[in-house]
């Protein structure tokens, strides 16, 4: 708390500073702010820049499209510009504090598909931060796919920094952490599980995306939560000036979307949904009768401009996956997130967005036989109020504050039997958890000089474990084979149970060495206050969550990276290199074959340690030209130590990756047909293997090796696409596009798993006595081609 305090005394004294107003008479100064907006369909535009030449002054649009700019009373001609749009300049006599948007028109003469990228050319080197990438939604629509399904998560996977748990998942580790240390949100709320069909394909419709991007480091104060990434997602708001609808259709699924005015220019709608109809087909299979394979999503939104003061969002996700076999045996798990936004402009130089979100993920297993049948349920919930305000104090200088407060519900299963009378299984409900958890940040953008850039703030983090709740203590809490409760203490409603608080700093510097060159560096502390309960390398749907607690602390990961940055070309091209260091303690972990399935003293099974990652990521992409795209390499290695785990010793991650490669590109072969290719390598994930058998009392029992001793063999994939859209007749809205191309072209059978087994020749016979034993490789997809269609009118 006493870091948190002086942390936070330094950074207002320093902000102070930068305020106060020499004593000599100023010249009157005014605010100019506005919106920019794409002139074609009212979206506002992120991130787009405005300049004015004579005090060689700008600013960038909000995550709002929201600018302010204050400058000396005087007539301007101030530029707005966003990539693959007109450039347009206002004329302006600032004499008062004066309101002027902007709507930009594309480059194109005839309203062709607009590229939004969310940057500007030079951002990179230009912005203060670091370790953050964005990622345009129309390039990744004409990369190769699964099955011709676009999927944000997978060209994540792809990014520098970013490692994959293997084929056809959706699990993303970032520079050394696990899965579960993402913070992933979608229009502001979070998202706990982010595939569907096991990981094949993640829960982004690409249709419903305006912006996406990851931050890998240098995360700013405004979040937390998660010790490793923050990816967040910000969806579409919807035509306000017109009707209109697209789609398509693929293998696997198919989409549709449609928006429009409510009150032209005041008001939209945009709601899209898709869904995959494989259970379609397999009903018409009689090997298949009764047997379901499904996934479906559904985005929802509606703005409402009340002034240019007051703007107001809602907007929904709802998916699920469901699978049943036989009539007999079902499961089932979904996301369902909804989010309320109220923009408010005080004056020219103060924004607020106030927020409240409602996130929650459950799952269901059911097996519906007479006897044995049972219904098993489990869900995650969150409630949260969160207040951001901008107050852009000088040109320089952007302060940025809030606070959030979240409440938890934590419901880890609740199994009962499908018919009480018939059934011989017994019911059992693990005990709820709930949690409060508040934070409150500040931090400062803030412009030195012209080549010298500073980000910096803290985030004061407060997390309580509240009852209603039973607290067992235990002879020995790591004891989880001979469990002795020796008493218990219970706990009323929001009584405390377990209370953490934790300062987390954050710091960004760049300073220019160019007007195309830049060097940065970048600090930050992140607190982890949830834990995802699963020993699985893969996140699977059906894993719960718990709260930090008596017998589990919070994760902490102190990250520092130094980048150099640099464009070529008139900006064609851009190139980074960065290294990271990143230390984590009390991370989570559990006891060798831990059981984590309806544990009533699952504490016993909780292990903390630290872990230590480092490495270095090269990046190097195109932004201009008829072929675009990007090459990434990474060498990087992360290894955990955790008390009583392998000996004491240190040993690899799960997700630990020495070398990672990826390229992609997509080229225009004119205005009508574009091809596409991906290539990906890594090196093989570590694995636990037998070394050698024993024999125990008459039993013969597997000798293991250290944990994580072994690596899978190294994985790639060449994947290849070509795209053709026919020619667009001016005056005509509709538009269509055709796809098709090869997931593993050279049928590559990439690794998923190695299991081991009693050696069996060609026809499943056991070879010799049964002692021998043998390795199978397990792999998911050979070559795959697609083909697809989509539309726009």
């Amino acid at each position: 708390m006493k870091y948190a305090l002086l942390t936070g005394w330094m950074l207002l004294a320093i902000v102070c500073a930068s305020i106060a107003q020499p004593a000599a008479p100023q010249e009157e100064r005014f605010t100019v702010s506005g919106y920019i907006k794409d002139g074609t369909n009212g979206e506002e535009l992120l991130y787009a820049n405005v300049y004015e030449p004579t005090n060689d002054v700008g600013t960038t649009t909000n995550l709002y499209g929201f600018y302010s700019l204050t400058l000396p009373q005087g007539t301007y001609e101030l530029t707005f510009s966003y990539l693959g749009y007109q450039v347009l300049t206002k004329k302006l006599t600032l004499n008062s504090n004066t309101e002027l948007n902007a709507d930009l028109i594309p480059e194109s003469a005839i309203l062709q598909e607009i590229v939004v990228t969310d940057k500007v050319v030079n951002e990179a080197v230009q912005e203060t931060g670091m370790s953050r990438i964005d990622l345009p939604i129309e390039d990744i629509k004409k990369m190769p796919s699964l099955l011709g399904e676009p999927d944000v998560i997978k060209t994540i996977q792809t990014l520098p920094g970013v490692t994959s748990a293997g084929e056809g998942t959706s699990a993303f580790f970032v520079r050394g952490g696990s899965a579960d240390q993402n913070l992933v949100l979608i229009d502001e709320a979070p998202v706990y599980d982010v595939s569907h069909m096991f990981g094949l394909f993640s829960v982004f419709n690409s249709d419903i995306i305006k912006s996406a991007e990851l931050y890998k480091g240098g995360i700013p104060s405004k979040y937390g939560g998660r010790l490793s990434s923050l990816m967040e997602v910000t969806t579409r708001d919807g035509n306000n000036k017109r009707l209109s609808a697209s789609g398509g259709i693929g293998l696997l699924a198919a989409k549709g979307t449609i928006e429009g005015p409510i009150v032209k220019d005041k008001a939209s709608f945009i709601l899209s949904g898709r869904r995959s109809y494989a259970d379609i087909f397999m009903k018409n299979n009689d090997a298949l009768d009764g047997t379901t394979v499904l996934f479906h999503d559904l985005n929802a939104k509606i703005n409402w401009k009340a002034s240019n003061k007051d703007r107001f969002f809602l907007s929904a996700y709802s998916g699920r996956d469901v699978w049943k076999f036989s009539d007999d045996f079902k499961m089932d798990w979904g996301n369902t997130t909804t989010t309320f936004r109220w923009n408010h402009l005080f004056n020219e130089r103060l924004f607020s967005n106030l927020t409240l979100l409602y996130s929650n993920f459950d799952y269901a297993l059911g097996f519906s036989d007479p006897v044995q049948g049972f219904k098993w349920k489990a869900n995650q919930q969150e409630y949260s109020l969160k207040e951001d305000i901008s107050y852009f104090v000088t040109p320089s200088l952007t302060l940025k504050f809030g606070y959030q407060g979240i409440y938890r519900k934590f419901q880890p299963g609740d199994i009962r039997p499908t018919d009480a009378e018939t059934s011989a299984f017994i019911g059992v409900k693990l005990q709820e958890q709930y949690a409060l958890d508040h934070a409150l940040y500040i931090g400062a953008e803030h412009k030195i000089t012209d080549r010298l850039s500073l980000d910096y703030g803290v985030r004061y983090s407060l997390f309580q474990n509240i009852g209603a709740g039973t607290v067992y203590e235990y002879t020995d809490p790591n004891d989880n084979i001979n469990i002795e409760v020796i008493d218990s203490t219970v706990y009323d409603d929001f009584e405390i149970i377990k209370t953490f608080q934790n300062p987390e700093p954050r710091f960004a510097a760049r300073y220019l060495l160019d007007d195309q060159s830049s060097v940065k560096l970048s600090y930050n502390r992140m607190t982890q206050y949830i834990h995802l309960i699963s020993n699985s390398t893969v996140p699977i749907p059906f894993a719960t969550w718990a709260p930090s607690s008596t017998y589990l602390n919070p994760q902490k990961a102190d990250q520092v990276a130094a980048g150099y940055f640099r464009n070529f070309r008139d900006d064609t091209y851009e190139f980074s290199v960065e290294a990271y260091y990143k230390k984590s303690v009390d991370v989570t972990a559990f006891a060798d074959n831990a059981s984590l399935f309806f544990n009533k003293n699952l504490s016993t099974e909780f292990r903390q340690g630290e872990a230590e990652s480092y490495g270095v990521e090269f990046f190097l992409r195109k932004n201009k030209g008829d072929l675009r795209g990007f090459a990434s390499y990474t060498w990087s290695k992360t290894e955990m130590t955790v008390e009583t785990i392998n000996n004491n010793k240190a040993f690899p991650a799960n997700h630990d990756r020495r070398h990672n490669l990826n390229i992609a590109l997509a080229y225009d072969i004119n205005d009508n047909w574009n091809v596409g290719a991906a290539f990906t390598y890594g090196t093989g994930r570590p694995i636990t293997l037998p070394t050698g058998r024993y024999d125990f009392d008459g039993y013969q029992v597997n000798l293991y090796s250290d944990r994580n001793g072994y690596r899978l063999p190294d994985f790639h994939r060449l994947d290849l696409s070509v795209t053709y859209e026919p020619k667009k007749n001016e005056g005509r809205r509709w538009q269509n596009s055709f796809a098709a191309g090869v997931y593993n072209a050279y049928n590559r059978q990439n690794p998923f798993t190695i299991y081991t087994r009693t050696k069996q020749d060609e026809d499943g016979n056991i070879i010799g006595d049964g002692t021998e034993k043998e390795a199978r490789l397990v792999y998911l997809f050979g070559a795959l081609p697609y083909v697809g269609w989509n539309f726009k009118f």
